[in-house]
């Protein structure tokens, strides 16, 4: 069987992430004072394309308590983690401002809060450091910002 070759197709890197272009980020700021965090932010999307919706994760480095009560649009995952939709975000645009008030377990005198893009609405997002955020919020009752 000399001269035998055997070839695999290899997809070109842009052929694997197919699909609109979008460049999500989140800004907000986050206050906890007795366990009680708020946090709120605004999905942004800076372009090219607009995405219908995106799925935010919302994980923090303590439990939460199992009792929340989550604005529209948000849920629990698991015992630290909610997911939120942004909604539809226009190219070169903002969205809703997203706004939701948790219990920490215990009552720590710090939590991390960390914010990512999970869905992009099928939108590839090469610039995905800025659709990642990692804010540390202590017990002060002071906004951090993000």
């Amino acid at each position: 069987m000399a001269g035998l070759v055997v070839g695999v197709a290899v997809p070109a890197a842009d052929a694997v992430e197919a699909g609109p272009e979008a460049d999500l980020a989140y800004h907000g700021f986050a206050v906890m004072s007795a366990g009680l965090v708020d946090l709120a932010f605004t999905p942004r999307n800076h372009g090219p394309a607009a995405v219908s919706d995106a799925t935010v994760r919302l994980r923090w480095s303590q439990p939460l308590t199992d009792r929340q009560e989550l604005p529209e649009g948000c849920a629990r995952s698991g015992r630290q983690a909610v997911l939120c939709r942004t909604g539809a975000l226009p190219a070169e645009g903002a969205g809703e401002r997203i706004g939701l008030r948790v219990r920490v377990l215990g009552a720590p005198s710090e939590v991390v809060v960390e914010l990512e893009t999970v869905w992009g609405g099928g939108a590839v997002d090469r610039h995905r450091g800025n659709d990642r955020q990692r804010v540390l919020v202590l017990d002060t009752g002071d906004p951090y910002h993000f």
